[in-house]
């Protein structure tokens, strides 16, 4: 026979009760119902003052021991599922966190539109005390639709890999992110001592980390006096903010190098470059003889058959840092400490040298 609502919500204060924390997907379990219904239970209790609500748990009214408060304690990353560039940032963040005695949960978002909102509701809903997330944000617009559900949560959030706006309501986030001006700055500085003069950036269009990259090597070509030799296109059919459309910018590299006289090519990312360089390899274009490139990202720039010279970001290290922003705004919670201010913190990527760059040929 099924167990009536009151008597169920009775067994959940009781456990409330006994444990100072519960989760409600371990509730749910116990219980043989499903979440939803814990969760409308808890809802319930606590309107009539029995237990707390809390992002995936229910908490008793008396005061919890500290070491109960702790026991299982957990964050959650929140990535994208192709995004192999966080791979190193995702082992940085769980060594950091380990480090501090907390688990790491990684929640993938799979698929489009909404995805993340999703995965961000089950880490919080399995009882994550504080979230380190990296919207994909493919466009400007997606960036600002998320604002307002990211503003409203109220546990401890740190962005990795992105910085908003400061018109935006969630710039008072922390955050973590690679200077990627400073990348580029020293992509270009090494062509350009190598006296390259004439350098197409073949680019992504589809993230905050790509649209930085597009719009310092205009701005730094510019300042470099190379911007009439210089031109940027789209580093693959796929890598403009839709996906699923033709994207006129989308057009032959190997066959723009010839046409612009071009010595040199920047692109990001490694992966995309892994496979423009065999193109211009089979188009006869001899790498770095007749044009010299480096990728951007170094996730496999090195692992192609001409070794790819690569920007790289600080990739664990982003985790890391995520980390111990996250873990800062933790401790001021659990010792009732006032919020600091709020730190927006930037590192700096270094050029690896390898064998696809060498003077222009004259």
């Amino acid at each position: 026979m099924r167990e009536s609502a009151q008597k169920r919500q009775a067994r959940i204060a009781e456990a409330v009760r006994d444990r100072g924390v519960a989760r409600i997907t371990d509730l749910a379990d116990e219980l043989g119902v499903s979440v939803v219904t814990v969760r409308r239970d808890v809802e319930d209790l606590a309107r009539r003052g029995e237990v707390r609500r809390g992002h995936g748990v229910a908490r008793s009214l008396r005061p919890v021991p500290e070491e109960v408060a702790a026991g299982g304690d957990a964050v959650a990353m929140v990535v994208r599922e192709t995004n192999t560039y966080l791979t190193e940032a995702v082992q940085g963040a769980r060594e950091a966190a380990q480090k501090a005695g907390l688990r790491l949960a990684l929640h993938i978002a799979a698929g489009d539109g909404g995805s993340e909102r999703e995965a961000v509701r089950q880490a919080l809903d399995a009882g994550a005390r504080g979230l380190l997330m990296s919207p994909h944000w493919r466009t400007r617009a997606e960036a600002e639709a998320d604002h307002a559900w990211l503003a409203a949560l109220d546990v401890p959030t740190v962005l990795v890999e992105r910085r908003p706006a400061r018109s935006s309501g969630i710039y008072s986030l922390d955050c973590v992110r690679s200077d990627h001006a400073y990348g580029v700055h020293l992509a270009l500085g090494h062509l350009a001592g190598l006296g390259h003069r004439r350098i197409v950036l073949a680019a992504r269009d589809d993230s905050p980390t790509a649209r930085v990259i597009r719009a310092e090597f205009a701005e730094q070509t510019a300042a470099r006096g190379l911007s009439d030799g210089c031109r940027t296109i789209l580093s693959s059919r796929t890598a403009g903010p839709d996906p699923h459309v033709a994207d006129p910018r989308a057009v032959d590299l190997a066959e723009v190098v010839e046409e612009s006289g071009a010595t040199a090519v920047l692109i990001h990312s490694d992966v995309d470059a892994l496979v423009l360089v065999q193109r211009l390899q089979a188009a006869g274009i001899d790498v770095p003889g007749r044009c010299s490139v480096v990728a951007y990202d170094d996730v496999v720039a090195d692992m192609g058959p001409v070794p790819l010279t690569a920007v790289a970001p600080p990739k664990a290290e982003l985790g890391r840092s995520g980390v111990e922003l996250l873990l800062r705004r933790l401790d001021m919670g659990r010792g009732g400490l006032r919020p600091g201010a709020t730190r927006h913190v930037e590192l700096l990527p270094d050029l690896v040298i390898r064998e696809s760059t060498a003077p222009a040929a004259v």
